[in-house]
């Protein structure tokens, strides 16, 4: 065993070392680097919680990625695309890519005997993967789609159904604002609440053959592709792997196509996200600065008190590089166990609000209704490891104190 090690845990296991002077102090800076892990670990876990439960409700609305009409056109009432099998295809079997759906979009207005609501009503076929929407349903079921029979059922969120006082199996009077105006009946098959207002109020699915019939399009035609990927991490990339298949010219239906990400939709929410990255980096600087110092201070009293010690440890033919790195794994285990406590509370703390969610939000504000927690190991250990490595990093300079002692003093020092 390395004997600087060995000496270092030696006087960590001490008993007699209750009575020292630095307890209390080397007690508060264990205490800091252990509160400094729970905020830590909180402040990582509520962050990538918040982004990966934003990211997944905005993402079931319009998916990863869209294919659509290149003509620059912000409305609901897009320039339809011509559905194209052998570029479908193609995108389908592009590395990550999950599944790709059709869809098409029309605005419209609800109505019943009081009230009106302006909607985006979302057109969908038999290619429409309902697991987001099935996940969020708090009444009824997601319809069924046959590309052969045209259903009248609809499917809208808790918010709307309250505004309009209307449940299950109500009917929706339904008007299209166009020449001449159009309208509707639909039956409520199901209700869904995502916890996102703002989008909860904006859409409801129906079947894409009566966007198509109101439009006067061909079955052919579409609003646009929706495309899942695996990795949200991998939007960028994959983006531009489908804008290499889509291509850069006009098809010979003269039509040209335009690739977004969901970023491009929504750029605002997510440079919201964006801030949570920076406000984590603050947290973690400041935290892992403060328990440093406490440590700074915990270790110099350290070596005052082991100043007779270090007289005769060199006195014994030590070198001052042996005598810093004994104190440094000294520290090192002080560190350790404080960082150990901190994961215990931590850990205990996020499990409590992940399983019971105790600590409520108003989704108008937050988009959720609890704190969101995510267990990443990958992070935490990251974490631990670099909190350790940081603050022991921090001690190096004090720790050369050591090189000014000399034998013959130190001997004498009382």
């Amino acid at each position: 065993m390395n004997l600087d090690f060995f000496i270092a845990k030696r006087i960590y296991s001490d008993k007699e070392s209750k009575k020292q002077l630095s307890k209390p102090i080397i007690k508060i800076a264990q205490i800091s680097i252990a509160l400094g892990i729970v905020v830590m670990l909180i402040s990582i876990s509520v962050s990538v919680g918040f982004k990966n439960q934003i990211k997944s409700k905005t993402v079931g609305f319009g998916s990863h990625i869209q294919v659509v009409n290149y003509d620059l056109n912000n409305s609901y009432e897009s320039i339809p695309i011509t559905k194209n099998n052998d570029l479908i295809n193609r995108i389908k079997n592009i590395d990550g890519v999950n599944f790709v759906q059709e869809y098409a979009t029309k605005a419209a207005v609800f109505k019943n005997n009081t009230q009106v609501e302006g909607i985006i009503l979302k057109g969908v076929n038999s290619t429409f993967n309902s697991e987001f929407f099935s996940k969020n349903i708090i009444s009824g079921t997601v319809f069924n789609i046959n590309d052969s029979v045209k259903s009248n059922m609809i499917l809208i969120s808790d918010k709307t159904a309250k505004s309009l006082q209307i449940g299950l199996g109500d009917t929706i009077l339904t008007y299209f604002i166009q020449k001449p105006i159009r309208f509707r009946k639909f039956i409520v098959s199901g209700i869904f609440n995502t916890g996102i207002p703002e989008l909860d109020k904006m859409y409801a699915i129906i079947d894409i053959k009566h966007i198509q019939k109101l439009n006067k399009w061909k079955k052919n035609m579409i609003s646009g592709l929706e495309i899942n990927i695996s990795s949200f991490d991998d939007i960028d990339n994959t983006k531009q792997l489908v804008q290499n298949q889509v291509g850069y010219g006009v098809y010979r239906d003269k039509q040209k196509l335009r690739v977004e990400s969901i970023k491009d939709v929504f750029p605002m929410l997510f440079e919201w996200i964006g801030l949570f990255d920076a406000n984590v980096w603050v947290i973690l600087i400041l935290i892992t600065a403060v328990a440093g110092f406490n440590m700074v201070s915990g270790l110099l009293v350290i070596i005052l008190e082991n100043t007779q010690m270090i007289g005769v440890l060199k006195a014994m033919g030590s070198k001052n590089k042996n005598i810093r790195n004994l104190f440094l794994y000294y520290s090192a285990m002080l560190i350790a166990k404080g960082v150990l406590w901190g994961n215990i509370i931590g850990i205990g703390l996020l499990s409590i609000q992940y399983y019971f969610g105790f600590i409520k939000l108003d989704p108008e504000s937050y988009y959720v209704d609890t704190v969101p927690v995510e267990f990443s190991v990958g992070y935490f250990l990251l974490l631990n490891i670099a909190t350790i490595i940081v603050t022991v990093a921090m001690l190096i300079i004090p720790s050369m104190i050591v090189s000014r002692i000399t034998p013959s003093k130190a001997i004498r020092f009382n």
